[in-house]
């Protein structure tokens, strides 16, 4: 099929939203793209692969033909207006851009990188387990930015702990997560209706949510969940070991840099 300008299309169904620990599902291939400077796309009705954006990487992987051929190598996943893009390259393409490629109507396997989707949920579940361990250390600050990509996790609280209790803080944080690691708990990740959502979530929702919306909400055991779009691991004790490797304060926001054992 040759290769189509980037443009609209129907919303991709987020099919880790059905099964978040799927690392296989089948497909259709609605389009192919390529943008300027050569860079190609394919567009799915439904996919597993996770697209970069609410401080989590994207997965790769695989999407391969029936038949086995062709394959086309993920390498980057975006998400545009609800469309999912899957960047990467055809296997066996020569260099001039030739070889083998999907046509659109055709049936695919989808299959992301299983070791990245397990390192990626592990670090995006330690993130929201250090918001539980900070309100547990008396510290309810509103969370902010969160990143929980492996080259430097971290999370950020619109709050300040005093300048003299940030090493006890960082021991004591660290402590409290490793505890409720060991304990383990099952993990919650689902879409409801906004009030059932807003219940889960300790009465309220943030006020990005939309009461018209159906909020997919995360929810570790017993404590207050809240809205996620991303991939978690299925119990608390899947996380392994955690580490706060800093914890510090500027211009009003507390920033605790964490990371996990491989």
């Amino acid at each position: 099929m040759a290769a189509a300008p980037l443009k609209a299309a129907s919303p991709t169904r987020l099919a880790y939203f059905d099964d978040m620990w799927a690392l296989r599902s089948p497909a259709t291939v609605l389009s192919l793209h390529q943008e300027e400077g050569g860079r190609r796309a394919v567009v799915l009705d439904a996919t597993i692969f996770h697209p970069q954006g609410g401080g989590q990487p994207a997965d790769t992987g695989v999407i391969s033909a029936a038949t086995g051929a062709p394959r086309f190598l993920v390498e980057d996943v975006r998400v545009k207006d609800g469309v999912v893009f899957h960047y990467g390259r055809f296997e066996d393409a020569a260099g001039d851009g030739c070889g083998p490629e999907l046509d659109k109507g055709q049936s695919v396997t989808l299959e992301i990188d299983a070791g990245r989707r397990s390192l990626n949920s592990r670090l995006h579940s330690a993130g929201h387990l250090l918001d539980s361990c900070m309100t547990n250390l008396g510290f309810h600050f509103e969370p902010g930015k969160g990143y929980h990509f492996p080259d430097g996790p971290s999370v950020e609280y619109k709050g300040v702990i005093p300048p003299d209790q940030l090493q006890d803080k960082k021991t004591q944080l660290e402590k409290q997560a490793n505890e409720l690691i060991s304990k383990g708990a099952k993990v919650l990740v689902s879409v409801f209706p906004y009030e059932e959502a807003a219940k889960l979530c300790g009465g309220a929702l943030p006020g990005y949510i939309s009461q018209d919306s159906t909020p997919r909400i995360v929810k570790f055991g017993e404590y207050p969940g809240c809205p996620c779009g991303g991939t978690h691991v299925a119990d608390v004790a899947d996380i392994g070991n955690l580490k706060v490797t800093s914890i510090r304060v500027k211009k009003g926001v507390t920033k605790v840099s964490y990371s996990i054992n491989p």
